[in-house]
This record gives structure tokens, C-alpha cells and sequence, in this order.
């Protein structure tokens, strides 16, 4: 059987730690890399690589931004052919937005990037400690991807 968390203090205080340390290190990495892209660009192609086309608004919310900032996003990233606007097939007048191959690759290399920046910092990890941070990585994968798959469900998706 296995064991499971049954001091929920202890579990909120851990994922707060990790939602502030992962936020950390992201801050930390675009600082070493250099990069001049605002950190909304990043968001917002990842974003459309995960759950797919959609429309501005809910792509602004999705990507933590207003309506009028996620305009002129991604007015800039369809400038750089990293995102395309294609016709709603729900609403004629309506557009969705749909990230390019050209993002994904810019998005690909960014995320190299950034990982290549803090090699240095954990290089001296031994195996067990990689080995529990890959599983910290797929753990918190699989509870955002069911999130994912129910927020679909629950907006018809």
C-alpha cells in the first residue's frame, strides 16, 4: 500500500515552498540567459503549445495578463511568426490564436537556454537528488495535466 500525506499543514507548506522556489529559479535563470523577451512570451507560447488554439481572452487569462496586453503580444508574436491568428470555426467574427513551428521552436530554445544556465548549479547533484527532483517534475506534471483535463471537461473542451 502506499504511503500517503496525512498532515495537510505539511503538504501546504511544502507546495508553497516549491511554487516560490520554482519561481525563483525561473527569475533566476532569465536573469543569467540575458534574454530581452518579457517573460508573458514565454508563458504565452507555452501556453498554446500545451492545451492548444484559443481565443484572445482566454488566452490572456490563461497567460496571467489583461485583454489589452495579450493584444499587443500577440500582435508582436504573429510580427514574429512565432504565433498565427486562424478563424473560430464556432464564430466567424472571432479569431484563435495557434502557435507556429517557429514559436515552438523559439520556445524549444529558450527553455535549452534557460536549462543550460543552471547546469552549473546543480552539477554537483548525486544520483539519488536528480533522481528525486525528475520525480518532483513527473509529479507535479500529472496533477497539472489532470487539472488540465478537468478544467476541458468542465468548459466543454
Amino acid at each position: 500500500m502506499t504511503e500517503t500525506i496525512t498532515d495537510t499543514a505539511q503538504l501546504r507548506t511544502t507546495i508553497g515552498d516549491l511554487v516560490v522556489a520554482s519561481h525563483r529559479l525561473a527569475r533566476l535563470a532569465a536573469r543569467v540567459t540575458g534574454s530581452t523577451e518579457s517573460p508573458a512570451t514565454w508563458r504565452t507560447l507555452s501556453v498554446l503549445q500545451t492545451v492548444g488554439a484559443m481565443r484572445l481572452g482566454e488566452l490572456a487569462a490563461q497567460s496571467r495578463v489583461s485583454q489589452p496586453t495579450m493584444t499587443k503580444l500577440v500582435r508582436n508574436l504573429v510580427e514574429a511568426e512565432w504565433v498565427k491568428r486562424i478563424a473560430d470555426v464556432d464564430d466567424a467574427r472571432a479569431w484563435q490564436i495557434a502557435i507556429t513551428s517557429k514559436g515552438a521552436a523559439a520556445l524549444q530554445d529558450w527553455r535549452d537556454t534557460l536549462a543550460e544556465a543552471l547546469v552549473p548549479m546543480f552539477a554537483d547533484l548525486r544520483d539519488d537528488e536528480l533522481a528525486a527532483m525528475r520525480a518532483t517534475v513527473e509529479i507535479i506534471a500529472s496533477r497539472v495535466d489532470l487539472s488540465t483535463a478537468a478544467s476541458a471537461a468542465v468548459d466543454g473542451r
